[in-house]
């Protein structure tokens, strides 16, 4: 491994950079927990909306059983070296009752339509209230971009 020279961003560039890739990347891991069960983390594709990550799974799996329970969440983009970690409260959508607009979306960015699955498929969508992104070591001061849902600087 190779250690290269970070110059650390403001945080005007933080937050220009982490909504750039949240609009262009597909995959994200989301952590959620089950009061009896325990923490789980599964990788998903999502899409941004501008103001929250849409993201689908069937509506049996651990993942949507441990929102359902504990709505707390949290989301990461799959990079150790240009991190960004979201925190954020999920909410359901059946995925026959999910807003169209973020719907379409969803089935643009990946052509799959979930809505037309035989067995049932919800949406989780999450606005954050945390956002922290950094890039090494001398980026970790400062790492907060968003806080109680607004963003910083």
């Amino acid at each position: 491994m190779h250690a290269t020279k970070i110059t650390p961003r403001d945080p005007v560039d933080r937050r220009r950079d982490t909504l750039a890739r949240l609009d262009t990347e597909r995959d994200l891991w989301l952590s959620t927990s089950h009061p009896a069960h325990g923490p789980h983390q599964v990788p998903l594709w999502f899409a941004w909306d501008g103001q929250a990550l849409w993201m689908c799974t069937s509506a049996t799996s651990a993942t949507a059983r441990n929102v359902r329970e504990e709505p707390r969440v949290r989301l990461s983009l799959p990079d150790t070296v240009d991190v960004v970690l979201l925190r954020g409260v999920a909410e359901v959508h059946p995925a026959e009752e999910a807003p169209p607009n973020a719907a379409e979306a969803f089935t643009a960015k990946f052509g799959w339509d979930p809505r037309t699955e035989e067995t049932p498929h919800v949406y989780l969508r999450v606005e954050p209230t945390t956002v922290r992104a950094w890039r090494g070591v001398p980026e970790l001061r400062g790492r907060v971009i968003m806080r109680d849902g607004a963003w910083v600087g």
